[in-house]
């Protein structure tokens, strides 16, 4: 890649650019969102570059779905440990809202 095959960010940024009517349609709200997936497509170029595609489609959706796989198991794990911190250390019951269950 780079002199015969340009390299993966040159093809992931003519990509984007290819999106840029889709993009300005947008809400401005949804702007942010769309972007953060090319981005999330840029942090594994170097893997995808691996694949030397020639349509780079398919890397992008693989790259995004593994990001979102990764933000999942991050909220995930951070999900179990607030519940874990909620437990009641004497059962292993949640706690009530407003304190321990008894103190009255």
């Amino acid at each position: 890649m780079g002199r015969t095959n340009p390299t993966y960010r040159d093809a992931l940024d003519r990509y984007e650019a290819s999106w840029s009517a889709y993009r300005r349609t947008l809400r401005a709200a949804h702007r942010p969102d769309f972007d953060r997936l090319f981005d999330r497509a840029a942090e594994f170029a170097a893997a995808s570059g691996q694949q030397n595609p020639t349509d780079p489609h398919r890397t992008v959706v693989v790259s995004v779905l593994l990001s979102q796989e990764r933000e999942l198991r991050r909220l995930r794990e951070r999900v179990s440990a607030l519940e874990a911190a909620d437990r009641d250390p004497d059962d292993g019951e949640p706690q009530a809202a407003d304190g321990p269950r008894g103190a009255e």
